[in-house]
């Protein structure tokens, strides 16, 4: 039985054109086709069908809880365990450099594979096939999503908003500290790196600033209304 037979076999899917499963594991630092246009299809289709699932799951749930709950599912430290779990590491087809740093064990690189193979197996067969792969992978986590429905602090919340759309975690920055000691005002920046996005709060604590700067980051890319309502 060849390693992708293997695979397969973990999947449960068995691909009626190889090449796309193989275009899938490659990475960008190997030659020839990569699969990063294949990661934005499966990223598409991984985010409706767990869309669907938690619709289905939690009839009763606000837009904003659908939301925070899908982002928990789909972030990158969820799609690498699965990688993990499918052993997919030892079937990425990597560029010398990569190899070397061990590449095969990055999450970043595991988290995106996972969504190629996604997105071929939507490419070689259809959306009700992909979306039994995706909810047979996801069953576990889909069985024992969180019961308690409270709002995330709004770090919590920037932090997985921006995963689930494949962006840098924020980053916090202490601008000033005026006043007493037993009064001090912090005033904290809020950026996000890879854009031009920024937001700035005060408090009476770095803690308390950093958090209504994360919040005022939320309206500030669109996740968020100023009554704290998800926009998605």
């Amino acid at each position: 039985m060849s390693d992708l037979d293997q695979l397969q076999e973990r999947l449960d899917y068995r691909f009626r054109d190889l090449n796309l499963l193989e275009n899938a594991l490659t990475h960008r630092s190997a030659d020839g086709p990569h699969n990063e246009r294949m990661e934005f299809l499966g990223d598409a289709v991984l985010n409706f069908v767990i869309a669907h699932e938690v619709y289905k799951r939690r009839p009763e749930e606000s837009e904003g809880t659908l939301s925070r709950l899908r982002a928990s599912l789909v972030n990158r430290s969820s799609l690498a365990a699965i990688a993990r779990a499918l052993d997919l590491g030892m079937h990425l087809r990597l560029g010398g450099g990569e190899k070397k740093s061990g590449g095969q064990r990055r999450e970043s690189i595991l988290a995106d594979a996972m969504e190629a193979v996604f997105g071929a197996i939507y490419l070689d067969s259809d959306y009700p096939t992909v979306a039994s792969v995706i909810t047979a992978l996801y069953r576990s986590r889909l069985d024992t999503l969180p019961a308690d429905s409270a709002p995330k602090d709004p770090k919590t919340r920037l932090q997985e908003a921006l995963q689930s759309n494949r962006r840098p975690l924020p980053a916090y920055r202490v601008i000033s500290v005026t006043g007493k000691a037993h009064r001090q005002t912090f005033r904290v920046e809020c950026a996000v790196r890879d854009g031009s996005e920024t937001a700035v709060a005060e408090a009476s604590s770095r803690r308390q600033a950093e958090q209504r700067a994360a919040e005022a980051m939320l309206i500030e890319i669109g996740i968020e209304t100023r009554s704290g309502e998800h926009t998605e």
